[in-house]
């Protein structure tokens, strides 16, 4: 198990080289000079654009830039806002909490739903309570995240004529507020979520039920829980859990409009201002540490799988 971990790690690091750069390629691909487009009141100096311009590695070459901000990343600085002169790893940090928070709860509400509500729509297949459950699925697969953010923010006022206080505090220091304010936002990200495990869930499990090991768990006189739970849906789990990995980096795009609409100070906040600022470090730290959450979250995907199925080793 060591061994594989370390060589998947070893591995990770074409894939992270490959990130940074497109990160840093990014800057130069934007039409016209970066420098003087951030600095464009007329009042800007040629000293203060040359600064601009160091800072952002534009009066460097593309390697010496790459290899620059690369040698920043291993060391843990991936810059500093143009706007607050605050290190983006600080930045990061200080709103990841939230996110975390936001996106472990949503993960939480999407299983609680997805797994029974999969499971029953494959064990009664083509049945009216089957259509009615995969309707419900398609259903929260198409409406968008941000729709369903502003049903839960303006049905309260149209009809109980009271609008909800979306207001964050942290909770330890307000934790009703603190509630009202996460627990929308991770049901909003957590219902679409749902939406797509579920169906992937019925047809996995619908598959393992057609399976060899499963007439003979049948024959043997189990019962249809102990069969189903037991045997299939440990089995079925496994394209599940994939999918739960993959799904993380549209859990994390999700949030940067559900942030918004919640007013919480997460990573998909910080995300959306540094757009609209054109704070380049800001989003070049971003999108590297999403980058590598998402490896992190595949390595785990993987060693899952030896626990779901036994017969999985790591050699």
């Amino acid at each position: 198990m060591t061994r594989y971990v370390l060589r998947r790690l070893i591995g990770m690091i074409p894939t992270l080289l490959v990130l940074l750069f497109i990160v840093v390629s990014l800057v130069r691909l934007l039409p016209g000079n970066v420098a003087d487009l951030l600095l464009s009141d007329g009042r800007a100096t040629a000293e203060s654009k040359a600064k601009l311009a160091n800072k952002l590695g534009l009066d460097q070459s593309l390697p010496e830039a790459y290899l620059r901000y690369t040698a920043g990343v291993v060391r843990g600085d991936l810059g500093k806002s143009l706007w607050t002169d605050v290190p983006v790893t600080e930045m990061i940090l200080s709103r990841a909490a939230i996110t975390g928070e936001v996106a472990l709860i949503a993960i939480a509400v999407s299983i609680v739903i997805s797994i029974p509500l999969g499971a029953t729509s494959a064990v009664r297949p083509d049945g009216f309570l089957d259509y009615s459950l995969r309707s419900m699925s398609i259903a929260g697969i198409s409406v968008p995240n941000f729709v369903v953010a502003q049903a839960i923010i303006v049905l309260p006022a149209l009809w109980f004529a009271k609008s909800i206080p979306f207001q964050y505090k942290s909770f330890t220091e307000n934790p009703q507020q603190h509630l009202m304010v996460v627990l929308p936002a991770a049901l909003v990200l957590g219902l679409r979520l749902s939406a797509t495990i579920a169906r992937m869930m019925r047809t996995t499990l619908l598959d393992v039920l057609q399976q060899d090991y499963m007439r003979t768990a049948r024959a043997k006189g189990l019962t249809d829980f102990t069969v189903i739970v037991k045997h299939g849906l440990k089995n079925a789990l496994i394209p599940v859990v994939t999918l739960l990995g993959l799904q993380l980096a549209a859990l994390i795009g999700g949030s940067v409009i559900t942030e918004s609409m919640f007013a919480l100070p997460g990573i998909g906040r910080l995300l959306l201002d540094a757009i609209t600022r054109r704070d380049y470090p800001v989003i070049q730290g971003v999108v590297v540490s999403v980058g590598v959450l998402v490896m992190m979250t595949n390595l785990l995907v993987d060693l899952s799988y030896g626990f779901l199925d036994p017969r999985i080793r790591y050699s």
